[in-house]
């Protein structure tokens, strides 16, 4: 039996001085528009004043949420310890469907050059915005279809320059509304150079340290080779309003190429757990040619998506139904890894090898390029059927996903998925409490299919393929009910309980393949069973007179945590024959497994500002944690694979009515709580700086200079969330210079 507990709108109660005004969440069902549930929100002014950066990036200073990076042109974002498909980035309250959930080394199909606002909801609360997000949900928001009408015509131009990278981003915006109707209109390109680095940031397992030639260390590398990436996007939007509601479409289109600094090619050698594996045999395998192979190789990926939204709202004004909100939403996107070798090669090496293709595909060096492709539709209906008493809403919402991966690296066959939602949301006084609650029950089919290869010793070399396909279907339910109440003028306090279900991945249940870019063999579970989150959360707000502190104590049990497991050598030499070494190679062989887990954590922030005479003065502190174990209630307890560590963060912000300046620490301690076959990463600290100035240029015309510096000290920092966090650290010192022209 399904365990079926009220859950909670979790509160996590972590605002900033500057964030304490009402602030309007879009993407809420319940209309609330103060931010007194688990919503922070990051200002377009906070993101156009920064550098440009990958999703996850722009969010890793926010208490509670972390980044996996794969270089910089990644990141894809980790909330309370969660990550994958239990954290959905969503735009404009839609979940965006790429394939990022594929691999560590997939962008997530996101623009924030345009948007107007980030909604980061952290915990199970996220119910309300999409199914199985235990862990939260990121929603970028944008006015591309405009709910309200344009008046004039506006928009902004703006230039950036970074340093670490060689790189140039230019955006361009505008708005207007021409014979009632709303037209939104957006270009944006962003070109960067592979990324200096300090040096000594890559190291190796000790076991490689012996065959690391003269000519070839790379702890003393500079510049992360195929770190580099550009992006163009493209935007449309049309729409008109009135006392009856809305309606609008919008185009959106996007073209992408980024390196990829690090590709396992079946050899083992890079990657994190060679030595906690213990194989001899490979250290002697992994000798010079596993380092200088591709040394020279062009990695890379190639993305595009076409994106098109139809959305509207009619107000009713029944009886019973208020109002209707809709949409429908169809994407296609598509991502491309190859290799482009150099053209000078040796010639005798060449000769030699004569680069044949069997040999390359014993060696686990493959050339061809892999196209991962998702097609998707989605329909959505939400209801309002609110009263003078009761804030209500009934959502209906239907998805379909076709992913597929061609190519060399198709570790996994094509697979169907169909959601089907029914979901209640409300929003009460009840006494001296505030109440949210929210119910959906989800209906997830996944078609699929496993081929595997088996020897036929009766034929000799040849094998033979089977592939079984299968129907699988998961009904999930999940609640949520918190509980605020003021006590004080000053403090509030929420009380919240969770119990959300999540249906496994598609990557989950089928894959069955080399994946290089990880250096692994994952292998899927197609009888992997639901998990299930019973979160409680307890969160305190205080602000008076220019103080402010908050505290958010959170336990998270999940039944069922579906994860991915090296498998030890033990393992690896109990089924380790002839038909294993030529489908595995040297590559570590992982499999997704399912183990009751547990993740508690904090969230603390204190602060004051301080009124000056020509300005204000904010300085806070902020601590974030997160531990999370399996078998939390046995003896032989172990540690979830890439905890974010414990981290502490400083920031002293000045501002004026027309300039600003800040100055943020972030200090990352050592990540020593590992899961097993998992190395252990040291701390460091990153300093950031900036500095922004506004200036009038006619009445109608403002410019902002800004100019930031990242990672001040130049420090060497490797982010244990990442998969490559020995092989792809993250970048040194970067200055740059950015100019925004609004008008």
């Amino acid at each position: 039996m399904k365990k079926q507990l009220l859950i909670l709108f979790l509160f996590l109660g972590f605002i900033n001085a500057q964030d304490v005004e009402e602030v309007v969440v879009t993407s809420s069902l319940t209309d609330q528009t103060q931010i007194d549930n688990p919503v922070h929100v990051v200002s377009k002014e906070d993101l156009a004043n920064d550098a440009s950066v990958s999703l996850g990036e722009a969010l890793d200073n926010l208490l509670g949420v972390s980044n996996a990076d794969f270089g910089s042109a990644i990141g894809q974002p980790i909330i309370r310890g969660m990550s994958g498909s239990r954290v959905k980035v969503l735009s404009n309250g839609m979940v965006v469907r790429d394939v990022s959930t594929l691999g560590p080394d997939h962008p997530n199909n996101i623009d924030l050059s345009n948007a107007e606002q980030v909604e980061v909801v952290r915990g199970p609360s996220s119910l309300l915005y999409s199914n199985g997000t235990i862990g939260g949900i990121i929603n970028v928001v944008d006015n591309t279809i405009a709910k309200t009408d344009f008046t004039g015509t506006s928009g902004n131009f703006s230039h950036e320059l970074q340093e670490a990278n060689d790189g140039e981003v230019t955006t361009f915006n505008m708005q207007t509304n021409q014979s009632g109707l709303n037209i939104s209109f957006g270009l944006s390109e962003a070109i960067f150079d592979s990324y200096e680095i300090p040096g000594g940031s890559i190291v190796h397992d000790d076991e490689h340290e012996d065959h690391e030639e003269e000519g070839h260390e790379e702890g003393d590398m500079t510049v992360l080779a195929n770190s580099d990436y550009e992006t163009s996007n493209a935007r449309f939007g049309v729409s008109t309003t009135g006392d009856w509601g809305h309606v609008g479409f919008s185009l959106v289109s996007r073209e992408g190429t980024n390196g990829i600094p690090y590709h396992g090619e079946g050899h083992g050698g890079h990657d994190e757990h060679g030595d906690e594996d213990g194989d001899e045999d490979h250290d002697e395998d992994h000798e010079d040619e596993g380092h200088d192979e591709h040394e020279g190789e062009r990695i890379f990926a190639d993305n595009t998506s076409d994106v098109f939204t139809l959305e509207g709202s009619y107000n009713l004004n029944g009886e019973i139904v208020k109002g209707i909100d809709f949409f429908m939403r169809s994407s296609d996107y598509s991502l491309t890894e190859q290799h482009a070798e150099e053209e000078h090669h040796d010639d005798e090496h060449h000769d030699e090898d004569e680069h044949d293709e069997d040999e390359h595909d014993e060696e686990g060096h493959e050339e061809g390029p892999t196209t991962f492709e998702n097609e998707a539709t989605e329909f959505g209906v939400v209801l309002d059927i609110s009263n003078d008493n009761l804030n209500q809403k009934v959502a209906f919402n239907f998805a379909e996903e076709d992913m597929s991966i061609i190519g060399e690296e198709a570790f996994m066959n094509p697979v169907n998925s169909e959601e089907f939602t029914v979901g209640y949301y409300l929003n009460t006084k009840l006494g001296e409490f505030d109440v949210d609650f929210g119910v959906r029950l989800d209906d997830i089919t996944r078609n699929g299919s496993v081929a595997e290869e088996h020897h036929d010793e009766d034929e000799g070399e040849e094998h033979e393929e089977e592939v079984e396909l299968y129907d699988l279907n998961f009904s999930t339910q999940s609640y949520a009910v918190q509980f605020s109440q003021d006590w004080t003028d000053n403090l509030t306090v929420s009380v919240a309980l969770s119990n959300v279900e999540r249906a496994p991945g598609a990557q989950e249940l089928f894959m069955n393949g080399p994946h290089l870019v990880t250096n692994r063999f994952e292998v899927g579970d197609v009888n992997l069973g639901t998990e299930v989150s019973s979160n409680v959360d307890f969160t305190m707000n205080y602000e008076n007179d220019g103080a402010f502190a908050s505290a958010s104590f959170y336990a998270n049990a999940v039944d069922n945590y579906i994860y991915l497991m090296d498998e030890s050598e033990a393992d690896h030499e109990d089924h380790e024959d002839e038909d294993h070494e030529e489908h595995h190679g040297d590559m570590i062989r992982a499999n997704y497994l399912q183990q009751d887990a547990e993740f508690n954590g904090y969230e603390l922030l204190v602060g004051r500002t301080i009124t000056l005479p020509n300005g204000s003065l904010t300085v806070s502190l902020g601590q974030d944690s997160v531990i999370g174990k399996f078998n939390a209630d046995s003896a032989d307890e172990s540690y979830v694979p890439r905890l974010t560590p414990k981290r502490t963060f400083i920031d002293v912000d000045y501002s004026s009515a027309d300039y600003s300046a800040g100055i943020s620490f972030k200090d990352v301690k050592p990540q020593y709580k590992t899961a097993m076959e998992e190395s252990s990463t040291e701390g460091f600290m990153l300093v950031d700086m900036k500095v922004a100035k506004e200036f009038a240029l006619s009445p109608d015309v403002g410019m902002t200079v800004s100019f930031f510096a990242k990672n001040l000290m130049d420090e060497r920092a490797r982010n244990h969330t990442s998969f490559v966090k020995n092989q792809v650290p993250l970048a040194g010192r970067n200055i740059g210079f950015k100019f925004n022209i609004t008008f």
